[in-house]
């Protein structure tokens, strides 16, 4: 058991309120970050398995992956990790998270065009600005995670580009980016973002 599964623990057993707002302290002191999470996950996954099977969309799951990886790093990013089909990353500033999400659109069209349609790898990313857990194995808990997950691969459609509002207003120069504002509301939760056109 690591330090942060024997605090959980023991904040899960405490019963006096003032040693868990204690134990929930220590956790944010030592596993708090606040920064942009990016989520992107690939589109048409059930309609392409059903059609050319699982083995198909793996390879495509395998193609977008040694594709996005160096442009995260490349953006100043952290590649949290891949889970199947969807992308988990962490930035400091927006703009490099934009950039990002707009250079792996562009990386993929490019892609496509050289190969037959069926082919076509297409993403959606959702990017929300926020405190958020870190674990020492790297994995990512926080509102920051949920929104930006609500947004990449609930809401936004292919290729499109979705940036909550909270982290839209990070962004020091907004006008070098075309972004429309847009309002959804899932699960009963209303939620604010920019959608970002991608540039040639």
């Amino acid at each position: 058991m690591n330090q942060l599964q024997s605090l959980l623990s023991e904040y899960f057993h405490q019963t006096n309120d003032n040693k868990k707002s204690e134990i929930e302290e220590v956790i944010w002191s030592k596993y708090g970050v606040r920064g942009h999470i990016l989520i992107m996950d690939m589109s048409g996954f059930s309609l392409v398995t059903q059609r050319y099977g699982i083995v198909y969309y793996l390879a495509m799951i395998e193609k977008m992956r040694v594709t996005v990886a160096p442009i995260i790093t490349s953006n100043s990013g952290v590649l949290i990790k891949f889970v199947a089909d969807n992308v988990f990353a962490s930035f400091d500033c927006a703009e490099d998270a934009i950039n990002t999400a707009v250079e792996i659109n562009l990386a993929l069209a490019e892609i496509n065009k050289k190969s037959s349609k069926q082919w076509d790898i297409c993403v959606s990313t959702g990017i929300d600005f926020g405190r958020y857990l870190r674990t020492d194995e790297g994995d990512v808990f926080g509102d920051a995670v949920n929104c930006a997950s609500k947004l990449g691969e609930d809401i936004a459609h292919k290729n499109e580009i979705l940036v909550s509002e909270k982290a839209f207003m990070t962004i020091d120069k907004q006008d070098l980016f075309i972004a429309e504002h847009v309002k959804f509301k899932i699960s009963g939760i209303s939620l604010e973002a920019y959608s970002i056109a991608t540039k040639s």
